[in-house]
């Protein structure tokens, strides 16, 4: 070990022995020229901030050799991105200017470091804090489906998956502040553990990003950004409060958080609660109220070195699920209470009017810690460890008499590890190498529904990428090889002599048994990478250009499924014999800024190898194939597919306060015959490909010193989604969707007090404010019906209907 002392030494310690440098300077208006006090200005890569001083200065101390991007934002100004050198040692001059356009702007998803967004070929989008306030949204993915591109499948109003470009489910990978979140994300209806509170941006990458994060970013990246440490010297805590009528959803967090002598930590406890929701065709929708507890934290260190921050969060969920049963004469909503289920219950008003939790239900818990660290190696390079531990339970009470025994009881354990080297910069070339993956064990045997068997698997990917500017173009290439081996146990069960439900068996005991599932080994692998480029034609207006190629690994439900899922309806069938998804996707877009209009456009092609889909399976005589009585059987299959479409943004400001602001996106997807095979137009187009959707919003913004009203706003605005009729109707898998038309609204200001500071921030928000009745496209509740030759014409259930939150948000700023 002694003979390794000095290599571990010139690995970790180089940066402590870096000369000590200080960056600092002054921000003005740049048509007045006048100071601005209060700015942030960012340093993305060192994870540290500050704000101007009351004449407009700023400083950062004890900062090692080497170039930085800072980041600097204002209300009311144009958000500016400049590239510094700490070595210079010279005061810098930043101008901002009064531009509501915004088009610089830094990300930190993906492999390189912070990188501006339109520097960058990759399509990636940044959601920031002003957005995710002023929209209403019942969870951290929800707040994200107005933007073009992004939507989600849903399962009521608190479970939502990320849909980018017609994929989603393993094929979407989300983070949390960088680390990947698992926690049983194949499950349709299994939602994505994070407080929403918690979240202060989310950055979107469409397209395959298996070259940075391996498996399951096949098609795209959701990364959720929480509260970043606070500035120097600075002590905040924040408490925001929230309700909304439609399920009487109450919510509130409380945050506390300071820095000082590069020392930062931040607590925060948050909860929600809602009752049924309800529209105005199905009135209150039994089995969609939950409740949620979170709580999070994190302690971070800063020195000329770099950093090192520890973090944990904790996610303790209950929540109803629907299964669509009603009576048949008078469409109430009825509740299971016996295991045979020959007869149900109506549910009475009381019960979908309460905050109570149903018998049946699950019992969702996510536990996380994990360490980002970035060391400073000198000449400019560094090396970013980071590494985290997840524990995920999840407890699905199907039993109506015995309520206390889980029917699907799973307990993932996942260890993640990302460690990337940044090279020192070579004559303009940046090179990166880096290495990641998980380990994961998953045991499914405390329950009595076995709908996947135990396994274990391990990821690993090494990668390399290489990026360099040539004057006005940018240009960034890279090749990854993914490996994972997995393995899945088998299983016996037999009747328990107590309770009559099946339990595992082993040895002796298997002999009489059931065999559920068997013993299965499997190493997948793959190759993938990206390439592309970015022509900045001026410092207004870029053209980008980018083809990737994406990997990813099928996921346990997809190979091993045997079984009933609760709170699906639906008995699922695997398939051992699928080969890996690979992607291919190129993109083109362009991006044009200026004091009036934003605009973007993009347009891609997606063909995919091996898709994976979930298909009805039909008996002989037609009818839906039974297994379990009571439930559905789906059966996955895989076959070549191919996704195109675009999407379009276009932001009008004819003068500062006004925003008239619009998107779209479109996407096609169909399946690919073999050579001389004919598809049907039944089994011509994908399943769950969202419709055309739109957006337009008019917003007003203004200040009002004299009534102690700041950075208060007004807007209306509609979103628009069309019919999908391109569906997968074979077998009676999929429906047509008509189209829909929501009109929603807001208001919100801050209320300063006499030294100017903001007391208050009130937003009173709605959402479909007609009360229009919907389905959306990616609606699971839309299939939830028993009767669907009912008369009303009205088949599964429908998507909220009209409401309006009220949030008051109450923010404190100390020095320290």
């Amino acid at each position: 070990m002694k003979y390794l002392y000095p290599y571990i030494v010139m690995l970790f310690l180089p940066g402590m022995a870096l000369a000590q440098n200080s960056l600092y300077g002054t921000v003005y208006d740049k048509d007045t020229k006048e100071t601005l006090p209060g700015v942030a200005v960012y340093i993305p890569d060192l994870k540290v901030g500050t704000v101007t001083d009351s004449v407009g200065n700023f400083s950062f101390s004890k900062i090692s050799s080497g170039k930085f991007l800072l980041e600097i934002k204002f209300i009311g100004y144009a958000s500016k991105v400049i590239t510094a050198n700490t070595a210079d040692d010279k005061p810098m001059q930043i101008y901002l200017s009064q531009a509501a356009g915004e088009l610089q702007e830094v990300v930190v998803t993906g492999v390189s470091k912070g990188t501006e967004i339109r520097r960058s070929p990759v399509p990636i989008i940044a959601i920031d804090k002003d957005y995710l306030v002023t929209n209403l949204a019942s969870n951290a993915i929800d707040a994200i489906t107005k933007v073009p591109g992004v939507t989600a499948v849903t399962t009521g109003p608190n479970i939502s998956k990320p849909y980018i470009r017609g994929l989603g489910f393993n094929r979407i990978l989300t983070l949390f502040d960088g680390n990947r979140q698992e926690g049983q994300q194949w499950g349709d209806e299994h939602g994505i553990e994070v407080d929403q509170y918690s979240v202060e941006r989310v950055e979107v990458i469409k397209g395959p990003a298996s070259l940075t994060y391996g498996s399951d970013a096949l098609a795209g990246v959701v990364n959720m950004i929480p509260t970043q440490a606070a500035p120097e010297g600075a002590l905040k805590a924040d408490i925001t409060t929230n309700y909304a009528s439609n399920n009487q959803e109450v919510g509130g967090s409380g945050m506390v958080e300071g820095t000082k002598n590069g020392i930062d930590f931040l607590a925060r406890v948050s909860h929600k609660q809602a009752m049924d929701y309800a529209n105005a065709i199905d009135g209150r929708v039994f089995g969609t109220a939950y409740s949620e507890t979170d709580a999070s934290g994190s302690l971070g260190i800063h020195r000329q070195w770099g950093y090192s921050h520890i973090s944990f969060s904790a996610v303790n969920d209950l929540q109803e699920i629907p299964d669509g049963s009603r009576d048949s004469a008078t469409r109430q909503f009825t509740r299971q209470i016996t295991e045979i289920d020959t007869a149900r219950q109506i549910v009475s008003a009381h019960d979908l009017n309460t905050y109570k939790i149903e018998k049946l239900h699950q019992h969702v818990q996510h536990y996380r810690v994990y360490a980002n660290n970035n060391f400073l190696l000198g000449a400019g390079g560094s090396l970013e460890v980071n590494l985290g531990y997840q524990y995920s339970i999840r407890q699905e009470f199907s039993h109506p008499i015995l309520y206390t025994v889980p029917g699907l009881y799973l307990q993932l354990s996942t260890f993640n590890y990302d460690i990337k080297y940044h090279m020192p910069e070579i004559k303009d070339w940046n090179f990166i190498v880096g290495i990641n993956g998980m380990y994961q064990d998953n045991v499914v045997t405390h329950g009595t529904d076995f709908v996947i068997p135990s396994y274990n698997q391990f990821d690993i990917g090494p990668f390399a990428v290489v990026k360099r500017s040539f004057g006005k173009f940018d240009v960034e290439a890279g090749l990854r090889y993914d490996f994972r081996i997995f393995n899945n146990q088998q299983l016996y069960t037999k009747p328990n002599p107590t309770t009559g439900f099946d339990m595992p068996v082993t040895g002796a005991d298997t002999v009489g048994a059931s065999k559920i599932f068997s013993n299965y080994h499997t190493l997948y692998q793959g190759v993938s990478g990206s390439i592309g480029a970015t022509y900045n034609v001026t410092s207004q207006l870029c053209i980008k250009i980018d083809l990737a190629r994406g990997f990813r690994a099928p996921n346990i439900a997809e190979i091993s499924a045997n079984g009933v899922h609760p709170g699906t309806n639906i008995y699922q069938l695997g398939n051992n014999n699928f080969k890996p998804e690979f992607s291919l996707q190129p993109d083109l877009g362009i991006a044009f800024n200026s004091k009036y209009v934003v605009f973007s456009a993009d347009i891609f092609y997606n063909y995919l190898q091996n898709y994976i889909y979930n298909q009805k399976l039909l008996a002989t005589n037609g009818q839906d194939s039974v297994i379990v009585a009571g439930n559905q059987t789906f059966q996955f299959q895989q076959a070549a597919a191919q996704l195109y479409g675009g999407e379009l943004s276009l932001d009008i400001h004819p003068y500062k306060s006004l925003h008239f602001d619009n998107g779209l996106s479109l996407v096609y997807g169909d399946f690919i015959g073999k050579k001389g095979q004919v598809v049907g137009d039944s089994a011509r187009y994908l399943p769950l490909i969202p419709p055309v959707h739109g957006t337009s919003e008019v917003r007003y913004d203004f200040s009002v010193k004299a009534a102690h009203l700041l950075n208060s706003f007004v807007k209306v605005g509609i979103v628009y989604y069309g019919a999908q009729n391109r569906i997968y109707s074979a077998y009676g898998t999929e429906t047509r969707t008509p189209g829909y038309v929501l009109l929603n609204a807001g208001l919100g200001t801050g209320i300063t007090g006499k030294k100017g500071k903001t007391v208050v921030n009130i937003y009173v928000l709605a959402s479909n404010l007609l009360n229009t009745a919907y389905q959306d496209h990616l609606s699971r509740l839309k299939y939830f019906e028993f009767y669907p030759n009912n008369p009303t014409g009205h088949s599964g259930i429908y998507n909220m209907g009209r409401n309006i939150s009220v949030k008051l948000d109450f923010p404190l700023d100390f020095k320290i």
